[in-house]
């Protein structure tokens, strides 16, 4: 069986990495970077760190409005399809990579295979929504982390090609994570004392494209931070740019580069709190036992928010600070949660398209 893979954003090269190290003991797997994240840091570390293999072909689609990026990833995702003539196509999560690849395959009747199938937020004016939910709508086989995300599809009239296979962002950060506290050494090179520390993340479009959120944001995570307890804040490339327009100075706030993957296992570990607008790193707070403050109005993990590990703050500076203050104060109480990822999800993933011929998954 030959599979195209397309990834383009530094979480499907995390998901992907996991992955393809079983796929390809079952299968022909051939890689596609649409080029979504470029930069080095966003991109071409995470192969390198992580082994995954070297794209068979690099679309080197780069920035551009939610149109006009996804319909330059189709169109060269197209060709691809075209000349490999695989049996299946992979997509992973809610990027406009995942739409393009999925489309692409869809419309060549080729029979795709989403990964993390069935996540939803209920905000359809996150691109990212729009995108999950198109993809399950044309998947022939759907891997879904939960059985709340199989609930959602049932709910959206998808019953079959189904799989309950397990969250790959717990088994990644499980798997990783413990390589990352062996190799890492970005604790040393930030002077920080494990527990010592908050760490947040803030990259979607709603929240760094609007100044006045933003700005709400940042002044919040600045209010938490002191001299002896910083708050470290990994910025991507795209929300500096959003940050140099508001000239804020902060008094103990610490905006770095992006991190390498294993960097940020790292960090999530050994921090005493996590701030931050991501699904997956919420989920790799939960994994950790860390307590997190999700700065959005909606999750799509609700099981984190349901164990106490996670609440959803908003976008408001006194909310954000207020829940940060509670969750510090509350993370000896919480219940730790032991054996989360139970499911050995890349194994189960691979064997489950090993077992589906064409005729099958058609």
């Amino acid at each position: 069986m030959k599979i195209v893979t397309i990834v383009g954003a530094r979480p499907q090269f995390i998901k992907c990495a996991f992955v393809s190290q079983e796929l390809r003991k079952v299968a022909t797997e051939v890689l596609v970077h649409t080029g979504q994240h470029y930069d080095d840091a966003m991109s071409t570390i995470f192969f390198q760190e992580l082994g995954i293999a070297k794209p068979d072909y690099n679309l080197d689609v780069g920035s551009g409005s939610h149109g006009a990026q996804t319909g330059i990833m189709l169109e060269k995702i197209e060709e691809v399809l075209l000349k490999e003539t695989p049996d299946a196509v992979l997509v992973y999560g809610d990027t406009n990579t995942t739409l393009a690849g999925a489309l692409a395959a869809v419309k060549l009747h080729i029979p795709l295979v989403h990964a993390e199938a069935g996540v939803r937020s209920f905000n359809r004016k996150m691109p990212e929504e729009i995108n999950r939910v198109l993809t399950d709508q044309v998947s022939n086989l759907l891997f879904c982390p939960t059985q709340t995300a199989i609930d959602n599809l049932n709910r959206e009239g998808v019953v079959e090609g189904i799989h309950l296979v397990g969250c790959m962002m717990l088994g990644s950060a499980n798997y990783y994570g413990q390589i990352a506290e062996e190799k890492s050494t970005i604790l040393d090179s930030l002077k920080l004392s494990p527990k010592n520390y908050a760490l947040a993340t803030i990259h979607r479009s709603e929240n760094t494209d609007e100044p006045s959120r933003f700005k709400s944001i940042l002044l919040a995570l600045d209010q938490i931070a002191t001299k002896e307890f910083p708050v470290v804040l990994p910025l991507h490339p795209r929300s500096q740019k959003c940050l140099k327009a508001l000239a804020l100075n902060f008094k103990h706030l610490q905006i770095i580069e992006p991190v390498s993957y294993l960097d940020m296992l790292k960090l999530e570990q050994n921090s005493k709190l996590i701030l931050t607008d991501s699904g997956g790193v919420q989920k790799e707070a939960f994994c950790f036992q860390v307590p997190c403050v999700t700065v959005r109005d909606e999750t799509e993990w609700m099981e984190t928010v349901e164990s106490g590990w996670n609440v959803i703050s908003g976008t408001c500076g006194e909310d954000i600070v207020r829940n940060a203050q509670e969750m510090i104060q509350k993370a000896e109480g919480l219940k730790t949660t032991q054996g989360i990822e139970q499911i050995d999800v890349a194994k189960t993933i691979a064997n489950i398209l090993a077992q589906h011929s064409v005729q099958v998954l058609s």
